[in-house]
């Protein structure tokens, strides 16, 4: 039987010694550490099932399961942060490959390259290039990614839609013109959970894209595209009325809490990545039967994309055991054990599609075909630093709902990291 010690931590106002102390009793005995935000339904039974295949392999050592609750890692982010700069990391984490993960901690010098796995285990050919890439720095690779994910999906519950004869809406202006019909016939058209502001970033990019498309997107994050002139404020302006159309308790609610208001029929629709998929599914939902899915409005032919990786910190305290564990995430067997669970696709391009349900083979077709662009509230568009200070130019602007002040805002917020 797995022996697995979940370790659930609610605050970021941890201790550091406890962590010390931990640490210490960690050398002396066979333990690998893993550290994530993963505690939602279908992601925590991914995770589940990545330490099942570890703990068949790796029977004698005991794995802890460091979670700290907190969609996109809002509240783990902090934790980790002080681990790591007190010396005293996890055996592995998870980090959001892109940005996320070179500027926060390559660059830092915390993270040993990984390289010699991809060379031992021959995943050079089985992982995409551009994939490889966002996890690589200077000519050596620091992480393994578990999944894809896609950001820019909008979930919709099936029931409400056919008995109100709609479509769901493929561009901004459908979407408007269904959330008119929808709030007259007395139905939530769009459900938001924004405890952690970082889910009202989620929407605000799928919009900036759907408004600006994938080129002058992509310019946001390099410099190219001013934040303070035309197109963005035309984006800004139509994020705001969306907000005309969601739940007005959603500054008290997470992200799942606002697909289970879609799955209650409490609400219509809401905009958020595929491990939605995940929670819809461990929460009894059929696809297709209980629930469908497009592209959010407006961004047909482009793909949002985030990936969960998992790297290897300078002074692992258990080094063995977690390049052990790299090795399993990145296996075919990890990928197709984690993936169908989670919500998410297979990083490798050599997994079993059959294990993969409709969606999923549908994001899989879409991924291969379809032009991908970074997520910024998922890290791999930009570092954390300024995808934190996006968030609290989020924060405000979602309260006052001022274009101007957040087109300034987010323009000063750019000068200051934009390559």
């Amino acid at each position: 039987m797995r022996k697995v010690c979940i370790v659930l931590m609610l605050s970021i106002a941890v201790p550091a010694l406890l962590f010390s102390a931990g640490a210490r009793e960690a050398e002396e005995v066979n333990q690998l550490e893993i550290f994530s935000w993963w505690t939602a339904g279908g992601e925590a039974e991914g995770l589940d099932a990545l330490f099942d295949i570890y703990s068949d392999l790796y029977p004698e050592v005991d794995v802890v399961n460091a979670t700290v609750a907190g969609g996109a890692g809002a509240q783990a982010k902090a934790v980790l942060s002080t681990r790591m700069q007190g010396g005293n990391p996890p055996d592995s984490f998870q980090v959001h490959a892109g940005r996320g993960l070179v500027d926060t901690w390559v660059v830092a010098d915390m993270m040993e390259p990984i390289t010699f796995i991809y060379e031992e285990e021959g995943w050079l050919d089985a992982f995409p290039e551009g994939v490889i890439e966002m996890v690589s720095y200077e000519g050596e690779i620091y992480s393994v990614p578990a999944n894809i994910h896609r950001s820019n999906v909008l979930w919709y519950n099936l029931e409400i839609f056919e008995s109100n004869g709609l479509s769901a809406p493929q561009t901004i202006d459908e979407f408007f013109d269904v959330a008119e019909a929808l709030a007259d016939a007395g139905v939530t058209p769009l459900a938001l959970g924004d405890v952690n502001t970082w889910e009202a970033t989620h929407l605000l990019e799928s919009v900036m894209l759907s408004v600006l498309g994938p080129e002058a997107y992509g310019g946001l994050w390099s410099g190219d595209t001013p934040w303070d002139g035309e197109a963005a404020k035309e984006a800004l302006s139509v994020f705001v009325d969306m907000l005309d159309y969601v739940n007005t308790d959603h500054a008290a609610l997470t992200w799942d809490e606002a697909a289970q208001y879609v799955i209650d029929g409490r609400a219509a629709m809401t905009v958020m990545g595929d491990w939605a998929h995940g929670y819809f599914m461990a929460m009894g939902q059929e696809p297709g039967e209980d629930y469908k899915w497009i592209p959010s409005p407006g961004t047909q032919g482009t793909f949002m994309m985030l990936s969960d990786t998992f790297g290897l910190p300078g002074g692992a305290p258990h080094r063995t055991n977690a390049v052990n564990w790299l090795k399993v995430v990145g296996s075919v067997d990890g990928q197709d054990a984690f993936n169908p669970k989670k919500g998410s696709i297979p990083a490798r391009t050599d997994t079993d599609r059959s294990r993969y349900d409709m969606y999923l083979q549908s994001a899989m077709d879409d991924f291969a075909g379809d032009e991908i662009v970074p997520s910024v509230a998922h890290g791999a568009a930009a570092s954390e630093a300024w995808a934190s200070e996006v968030n609290d130019v989020v924060s405000i602007f979602v309260s006052n709902k001022n274009v101007d002040n957040a087109a300034r805002s987010f323009a000063r917020v750019a000068a200051d990291h934009a390559p």
